[in-house]
């Protein structure tokens, strides 16, 4: 319930007409609605995210090492 109070006077403050303080009357409002995640949530996602570049960048070098190799045969093979 007291969300929803809340969201009733962040409406009020923020006029549809727009304008500069406005923005920022809102943009402070929204921060203020967010849910930030835990350091332990933050921390899991962090590595599976950095688990997840390395594991794309040597799928992508893998890729790389097959085609430049047949590139390489190709061509040795007509010149």
């Amino acid at each position: 319930m007291a969300a929803h109070d809340d969201a009733k006077k962040v409406r009020k403050q923020v006029t549809p007409k727009g304008g500069f303080f406005n923005f920022f009357r809102g943009l402070v409002a929204e921060f203020k609605r967010i849910t930030w995640p835990s350091k332990e949530h933050l921390k899991k996602a962090t590595i599976s995210v950095i688990v997840f570049c390395i594991i794309y960048v040597i799928i992508i070098a893998i890729i790389d090492f097959g085609f430049n190799s047949l590139a390489k045969g190709i061509l040795k093979k007509l010149f």
